[in-house]
């Protein structure tokens, strides 16, 4: 299957500019790229996969990638619909851009004839003065037109700065200039910014007469309304391990709702087309396995984290569950793990009810009791029947961490911090 075929049918090309045109230069070969990234923060996140997978898979079809991190639009921000952006410092910016350069490279090949390229806009855009850019770029931009596009439009109520208003005619410009100097003359990018992008398209056509490309991918949404990317606690499930564990980032994706999964593989996934219908098939038929869920999450976490540190979050998975030893985990997985499904802090004198009543496997001192006597109490994974007594140190894992489960489903942990 082609490239374009390929995303075609992963969902992955919402709008096109000229969908034949767009082939025909593709087919012809030799074909060059860019998507941006804002660093709005000092981490991509899963939603930022999107656009990084489909710049993959587009290098391996034989087009030359090139990245841009937006040093100078990640000091201005593209407007919100809610509110204007805090502006962040130029050294703040500057070293987002090294962060997420870094995070963006494992997934592309910088070597080879189609090898990957590293850009920043604030290279051609910090030299450029106000009255040239009103001259050159400015000009070309009709007001009434740009007020038109819709988060504009949500804005004008509220109110919304020139700054935030000229973010636009700066993405543009990136586009003309990315043509004239590697000669990119096609644009991807989330469907949030397809006006942006095809200002960018109109805008190399009037600056030096070229005809470039440019498409869209979907906005990935949760079946049940959420944002896609966001835990259970609200927060952005990250790409950076120092925000978001390996661990946390597996379950994000075991977690995934049976009503996602078919899409998500699709969208992140490098398996073959039949591979995936196979999984999509296994999760009509047997939900409960999560067959899908599992590989993608393996796929995932070993393409972010490597192979190592994704069988290491296996076997916490398995371990948490009495399926596997916890003592051979290394302290970091295990803490993340914990940490993931509930980490309470305990004394040396705690006692194991009250360690299972403040990591909220159960509701109350006694319930914890009787659980005790009903066989459902588990301290790394040795069932336990009583309660009233503190865990020996030597019982604990790293000598600090307890596994607390109660029957097969429900795990947390305590953290002894004054032994």
């Amino acid at each position: 299957m082609d490239i374009i075929d390929d995303l075609t049918w992963r969902g992955l090309i919402q709008d096109s500019t000229d969908p034949e045109a767009l082939r025909e230069a593709v087919d012809a070969g030799g074909l060059s790229f860019y998507v941006g990234f804002d660093p709005t923060a000092e981490s991509l996140h899963v939603g930022h996969l999107t656009q990084v997978l489909t710049a993959r898979r587009l290098q391996a079809a034989g087009l030359r990638p090139h990245l841009l991190v937006g040093g100078a639009t990640g000091q201005i921000g593209d407007p919100r619909q809610t509110s204007e952006r805090n502006l962040n410092s130029p050294e703040t910016v500057a070293g987002w851009v090294k962060k997420i350069q870094g995070q963006i490279e494992p997934f592309l090949d910088f070597e080879g004839s189609d090898a990957a390229v590293m850009v920043n806009n604030l290279d051609w855009t910090s030299g450029m003065d106000v009255i040239s850019f009103l001259r050159d770029v400015g000009k070309h931009f009709s007001v009434s037109k740009m007020i038109n596009r819709e988060v504009v439009r949500a804005r004008l109520e509220t109110g919304i700065s020139f700054t935030e208003f000229s973010y636009q005619l700066l993405q543009s410009n990136d586009y003309y200039q990315l043509n004239e100097r590697y000669g990119v003359s096609l644009q991807f990018g989330g469907s949030d910014q397809w006006g942006n992008i095809t200002a960018g398209v109109d805008f190399v056509r009037r600056s030096n007469g070229k005809h470039v490309h440019a498409f869209v991918t979907p906005l990935v949404l949760k079946a049940d309304g959420t944002k896609f990317g966001k835990t259970a606690g609200g927060g952005n499930t990250w790409l950076s391990s120092e925000l978001t564990s390996p661990y946390a980032f597996y379950q994000f994706w075991i977690n995934a709702d049976d009503r996602d999964v078919a899409k998500y593989l699709r969208y992140f996934s490098f398996k073959s087309r039949e591979e995936i219908e196979e999984l999509e098939e296994a999760t009509r038929e047997k939900p409960a396995a999560r067959l899908a869920q599992r590989a993608l999450a393996e796929e995932l976490t070993t393409l972010l984290h490597g192979a190592e540190e994704c069988a290491d979050v296996q076997a916490a998975s398995k371990a948490l569950f009495g399926r596997g030893e916890l003592a051979e985990l290394p302290e970091p997985t295990l803490r993340s793990a914990l940490a993931e499904a509930g980490l309470a802090e305990a004394g040396a004198e705690t006692t194991v009810a009250q360690m299972f009543k403040d990591a909220g496997v159960v509701g109350s001192l006694g319930e914890a009791r009787r659980a005790a006597k009903e066989g459902g109490v588990y301290v790394n994974n040795e069932r336990v029947t009583e309660v009233n007594e503190p865990i020996a140190s030597e019982k604990l894992l790293h000598g600090r961490y307890a596994v607390l489960r109660r029957g097969k489903k429900t795990v947390a942990g305590a953290e002894v911090t004054s032994r």
